[in-house]
């Protein structure tokens, strides 16, 4: 990799955003230690959200999102920058809404470059970097011995649900990978999403996690526990401790869909996370 071409670089992680201060955090302490792996200057930016946070829930350094962060770089003079996605695949935050951010940056400084990494599965989602499924395998099998479950468990893997259909099919393609890394460990393994818009056009994220039910499957009078692979980054209201995808679980337990449930860690606390986002800024250096 050219020295010269790395130095005049700033990499900016970012993340869609969010108002819990874990998330933000979380992010922030994945970019210190990629900037220390690449000798990179690396910072933890966001789309949206987190420069609401109160910095004092922050450790006094406020949050910023992207396009405060184009705008100070203008400021300064800085012409060069990539922005390496935490992101599982190509959503409409990258190929969309980052783009617009970019273009408006552009217009202010015409001279500014900007380069966008492929997001962690790469951009073909019906062949997703097989990492992914490797994270989420060491994942479940920690989970299994930690909690002392018996093989075959059910296993249901679960995103938060999109409005593109592509990212369905990530889900699905990385779904399939994880089964045959499982193997007799698993009995099934459910891809499904948390939430989805209302109406047929969007029926490419069901099933929804809610609607799983394995009460059929009753073996000595109790309903089965059912094991979550976690398809989320960081801790968020939605993937997080109290967040909307245990709540979904625990009203699974009340209504006798379920037995219990354990959760697996989220995927940006595992360190094979770091060999994807080194990998994916290479391809734009």
């Amino acid at each position: 990799m050219n020295i010269l071409l790395k130095s005049k670089f700033t990499i900016l992680l970012f993340d869609n955003g969010s108002l819990r201060p874990q998330a933000s955090l979380a992010l922030r302490s994945i970019a210190q230690r990629l900037a220390e792996m690449t000798d990179l200057r690396v910072e933890a930016v966001s789309l949206l959200h987190s420069h609401k946070i109160d910095k004092a829930e922050l450790g006094g350094e406020p949050a910023t999102i992207i396009r405060r962060r184009f705008k100070a770089g203008i400021a300064k003079g800085e012409k060069h920058f990539i922005c390496l996605p935490l992101f599982l695949g190509p959503s409409l935050a990258i190929t969309e809404y980052l783009k617009e951010l970019i273009e408006e940056a552009q217009r202010l400084s015409p001279r500014m470059e900007i380069r966008i990494a492929p997001p962690l599965a790469g951009w073909d989602v019906s062949d997703p970097d097989p990492r992914l499924a490797e994270i989420l395998a060491d994942q479940v099998r920690s989970t299994m011995d930690v909690h002392g479950c018996i093989a075959p468990i059910n296993l249901a893997l679960v995103d938060h649900g999109s409005p593109i259909e592509a990212l369905s099919i990530l889900r699905n393609a990385v779904s399939k990978q994880l089964k045959n890394l499982l193997g007799n460990r698993v009995r099934q393994v459910v891809a499904c999403s948390m939430e989805r818009r209302e109406g047929d056009a969007y029926a490419f994220n069901d099933p929804l996690l809610e609607t799983l039910d394995y009460s059929a499957d009753c073996t000595g009078g109790s309903v089965p526990v059912l094991l979550i692979a976690l398809f989320f980054l960081l801790p968020g209201r939605h993937a997080g401790r109290g967040g909307d995808v245990e709540a979904i679980l625990d009203q699974m337990i009340v209504s006798g869909k379920i037995g219990g449930y354990y959760n697996t860690d989220l995927i940006g606390s595992h360190p094979k996370l770091y060999s994807i986002l080194s990998d994916r800024l290479a391809s734009v250096l």
